[in-house]
C-alpha cells in the first residue's frame, strides 16, 4: 500500500512541479531558474511544515505522512529531502557533518551531471574523454 501511496503522491507533486515550471518562465522567462528556486524552497518549507506537524501531532496515521512528504513534496522537489537531512543532522549537534553532506552534495552531484554529459557527448562522438 505505501508504494501506491508515493506512486499517486509523486504524480500529484510532478504535476504540481510542471505547472509552477511553466508559470515562472511565462512570469521571468528564461534568464534565470526562478521555478526550481521557487519549488526547492516552497518544498522544503512544506516538508518542514508537515515533518513538525507530524512531530507534535503523533497520532497521525503513517500512510499520510509517506503520502505527503515522500509521495506529494518528494515528487514536487527531492531538494525537500536534502534540506531536512541537513536540518536533522544540525539539530542533532552535528554541524560539521552538516556542511560537509551540503558541500559534498552540491560538489559530487554537480560533477556527476557534468560527468554525465561527457559521457553521452564521448559516446555520440562529439568529444573526446
Amino acid at each position: 500500500m505505501g508504494f501506491l501511496l508515493v506512486f499517486i503522491g509523486s504524480g500529484i507533486g510532478g504535476m504540481a512541479r510542471h505547472g509552477v515550471s511553466l508559470l515562472a518562465l511565462k512570469c521571468f522567462g528564461t534568464s534565470f531558474p526562478f521555478g526550481t528556486l521557487a519549488i526547492n524552497i516552497t518544498g522544503s518549507f512544506l516538508v518542514g511544515m508537515v515533518v513538525e506537524y507530524w512531530a507534535i501531532k503523533t497520532g497521525l496515521p503513517q500512510p499520510a505522512r509517506l503520502f505527503l512528504t515522500t509521495g506529494v513534496i518528494g515528487g514536487f522537489t527531492t531538494f525537500s529531502t536534502f534540506s531536512l537531512e541537513t536540518a536533522l543532522l544540525w539539530e542533532r549537534g552535528q554541524p560539521i557533518y552538516a556542511a560537509i553532506y551540503v558541500a559534498a552534495s552540491v560538489a559530487l552531484s554537480t560533477g556527476a551531471l557534468f560527468a554525465g554529459l561527457r559521457l553521452v557527448r564521448f559516446l555520440a562522438g562529439r568529444v573526446a574523454l
